[in-house]
C-alpha cells in the first residue's frame, strides 16, 4: 500500500509519496505514471493539497439505501446510477476551509469514498473495471441542500468553490468492498456506513460511467454517501473518515 500526496512548498506545487516519515517527490501526477525524482522533503516543510488533479469529478447520488430513505429528492431506489458532475474548481485540500455561500441557507456534509482512475477508461465491463483504478481517497460532497431542492438539477448546489474537499492522500492496493465510511461534526459521529451497503458497487459505477464518458487518468469518482446527512454552519469542523485511508478535516467559514 502506498500513499500519494499533492503538496505545496516555497518552490511550487508538487506530487509525492509518503515513505517512512518522509515525502519522496514524484515528477508529475502518479495516477498518470510519473516517476520518483530522488528528492525528499520533511512533512513539516510542506502544505498538503487535494491529492488529485482531475479533468472531471463524477459524483454518484442516492447510492446507499438508507440515504435514499432520508432523501427528499427520491421516492425509491434508482434503477441505474444517478450521476452528476462537480467542477475541478470545487476541489479543496485537507485542513483548508469550506466557504459557506451567501446565497445558500443550508449546507450539508456528505462522507464518501473517492476512486481515482489510473488509465484511459472507455466502455469497460464491470468485471474489468478494477484494472482501471489507481487508488482511493476520502471525499466530502458538500451540498447546498436548499438550492438543490430549488433548482431540481444539482449543478449549483454541488458546484461552489470549496465544495469538494478531498484527501488527505490517495491510497492504492486496499480492499475497497467493505470499508467503513464515517463523518464527524465537531467530534460527534453523524454518518456511519460501509461500502458493502452501496446499491451500485465500485466496479459497476466505473463501468456505467465509462459508457457515458471516457474517464482519464487522475479523474475522480465520488461513490455516494451513507445516511445521516445534516447541515453545517460557520465555525463547525467536519471530519470524513474512510477505513484504510485516513481522515479528512475541514473547517467552515
Amino acid at each position: 500500500m502506498e500513499r500519494y500526496i499533492r503538496f505545496e512548498t516555497a518552490d511550487g506545487i508538487k506530487w509525492g509519496a509518503l515513505e517512512e516519515g518522509k515525502i519522496a517527490e514524484i515528477a508529475g501526477n502518479p495516477a498518470c505514471g510519473a516517476e520518483m525524482t530522488g528528492i525528499y522533503y520533511e512533512p513539516s516543510q510542506v502544505k498538503l493539497l487535494a491529492p488529485v488533479e482531475p479533468s472531471k469529478i463524477v459524483c454518484v447520488g442516492l447510492n446507499y439505501r438508507e440515504h435514499v430513505k432520508e432523501s427528499q429528492s427520491a421516492t425509491k431506489e434508482p434503477d441505474e446510477p444517478v450521476l452528476f458532475l462537480k467542477p475541478p474548481s470545487a476541489l479543496l485540500g485537507p485542513g483548508e476551509r469550506i466557504i459557506y455561500p451567501e446565497m445558500a441557507q443550508r449546507v450539508d456534509y456528505e462522507a464518501e469514498l473517492g476512486v481515482v482512475i489510473g488509465k484511459v477508461c472507455h466502455n469497460v465491463a464491470a468485471i474489468e473495471a478494477e484494472d482501471y483504478i489507481f487508488g482511493f481517497t476520502c471525499v466530502n460532497d458538500v451540498t447546498a441542500r436548499d438550492l438543490q431542492k430549488r433548482d431540481v438539477q444539482w449543478t449549483r448546489a454541488k458546484g461552489f468553490d470549496t465544495f469538494c474537499p478531498v484527501g488527505p492522500w490517495v491510497v492504492n492496493h486496499i480492499k475497497y468492498e467493505d470499508l467503513l465510511v464515517e463523518s464527524y461534526l465537531n467530534g460527534e459521529l453523524r454518518q456511519s456506513g460501509r461500502t458493502s451497503m452501496m446499491i451500485f458497487p465500485v466496479p459497476v459505477l466505473i463501468s456505467f460511467i465509462s459508457k457515458v464518458m471516457t474517464l482519464l487518468p487522475g479523474d475522480l469518482i465520488s461513490t455516494g454517501t451513507p445516511a445521516g446527512i445534516d447541515p453545517m454552519k460557520a465555525g463547525d469542523r467536519i471530519e470524513i473518515r474512510v477505513e484504510g485511508i485516513g481522515s479528512l478535516v475541514n473547517d467552515i467559514i
